[in-house]
């Protein structure tokens, strides 16, 4: 199944405001330390329901805010959550952005980068469009180090590219991108039970579910454009 056919099928079945707030534990302390100005340009790399391109507009007071899926369907939803013309949504992958050269501000990912074919290409292209120290934040759970991640890969029919955090800096770098930082943001909003109540279902041990969501958390890697 190819990315586009999986990810219409979540969009048609409303799972698009489902990752919205699972995300938004994380996402929102990685929105807030980008360093949009007003009248900016953004850009989102796997838009899903379109959540971080109204927060930038709406908080940062963006310029303009764009997000691209592979979804046809998740477009769609996404155009149909906001009515600010300067908000807007297409459809396409990521390695072949449909943006001049040094023409955004500011890039956005959560949960999407490891979708993409070629990933060296997308960080090649986020270059290209990047104005001069503009910077990308990069946010992934489905990472090397976070071994409770690995198995996420059987839950969805596309294929995954599951990096550590020296590859996303690797990677960063050869495609001209200075790593500004790298570190995790904890999910501090999923409520752990006390371990008197484990094994749950998804959880043998409390000292695992720590891990997965106060340790691991979220990688981000911050890129900025020469």
């Amino acid at each position: 199944m190819s990315v586009s056919d999986e990810f219409d099928d979540w969009a048609a079945s409303g799972k698009d405001r489902g990752m919205e707030d699972r995300h938004w534990h994380t996402a929102k302390h990685v929105l807030a330390r980008m360093p949009v100005e007003a009248g900016d340009t953004v850009l989102d790399l796997g838009s899903g329901s379109g959540y971080a391109g109204r927060a930038l507009k709406e908080t940062a007071d963006a310029g303009r805010a764009y997000g691209i899926d592979a979804s046809p369907a998740m477009a769609a939803n996404a155009r149909e959550y906001t009515d600010d013309r300067d908000v807007g949504f297409l459809v396409g992958d990521f390695e072949h952005l449909p943006f001049e050269t040094d023409s955004v501000d500011h890039c956005f990912s959560m949960e999407a980068f490891y979708y993409a074919g070629d990933p060296h290409a997308v960080l090649e292209e986020v270059a290209r469009v990047l104005r001069p120290g503009g910077t990308f934040h990069c946010a992934v759970n489905y990472y090397e180090e976070n071994v409770h991640s690995h198995s996420w890969d059987e839950l969805v029919e596309v294929p995954m590219t599951r990096w550590s955090g020296r590859e996303y800096r690797e990677a960063f770098r050869e495609a001209g991108l200075a790593v500004a930082v790298q570190d995790n943001v904890p999910d501090r909003e999923i409520e752990i039970p006390p371990p008197g109540e484990f094994p749950t279902d998804d959880w043998e041990t409390r000292e695992a579910m720590v891990e997965r969501y106060r340790e691991f958390g979220t990688l981000v890697t911050v890129g900025v454009a020469p």
